[in-house]
Order: structure tokens, then sequence, then C-alpha cells
């Protein structure tokens, strides 16, 4: 089953590393905002390489990962994990906005022109 994510590089998590029977592993999450009508965050957990990979990322970039999710029962609890084994970069980061004071209501929202057209109107 081949599954893939999209997204926007929200934060860079926990990196943790250790040795096992097959000699020492990295682990680094990586924490990506989804772009649906109701975003979500996703904790992806990225092993070896990849964990190389996810620290190159940055905030705001656009990124597509395989994944796989495996689930493990201990001590009779279930935990899922969401592991990536291949990352493609969709785009760079985009800009913050940098006027904070814009009201966040609908009316708002109708009057400020989406971020696209915005861009398209620039100069350079």
């Amino acid at each position: 089953m081949n599954l893939e994510i999209t997204g926007k590089v929200f934060q860079l998590g926990q990196m943790a590393t250790g040795e096992g029977r097959n000699g020492t592993w990295v682990k680094q999450e990586l924490i990506i905002e989804t772009e649906e009508q109701y975003p979500k965050k996703v904790c992806l957990m990225c092993w070896g390489e990849r964990a190389d990979e996810a620290k190159g990322f940055a905030t705001g970039e656009r990124i597509k990962a395989s994944i796989n999710i495996e689930s493990r029962e201990y001590n009779s609890k279930w935990f899922t994990d969401v592991k990536v084994w291949r990352f493609d970069r969709e785009s760079q980061p985009s800009v913050p906005n940098q006027n904070t004071n814009v009201p966040h209501s609908a009316a708002a929202a109708q009057e400020t022109p989406p971020m696209e057209t915005l861009e398209d109107d620039l100069p350079f």
C-alpha cells in the first residue's frame, strides 16, 4: 500500500538517537499541516537518512511524503506511527504575512484577495 501526505512544514519536532542490535539509530519528528478545508497537524517519524532530510526543510515549505502507517501494542495500549520512506519538495517556504492586525472575520476574508492573486501582482 503506497500512501502519500502533502502539507506545509509546521515545525521540527524531537530528535532521538540510540543503540540497537543493528547499530546506531536516529529518529526525527517532523510536524506538517495539511492543506484541507480543516487543516490537521500530522507528526511524521523520520528514521536514518530521512531524519537528515527532515532537518533541511524550512517552516512553511510545502512537501509530499510517501508514508507507511504502523501500529503496535504495548501494555495493552496501541500506538501508531506515520513513518516516512521518501520526501519530495513541492515548493519553497512561503513568506509570512507582515500585517498581524488583520481582523479574522468572514467579511475580512472576503475583502482580502487570495495569496495567489497578490503574488501575481508583484512587479518583480
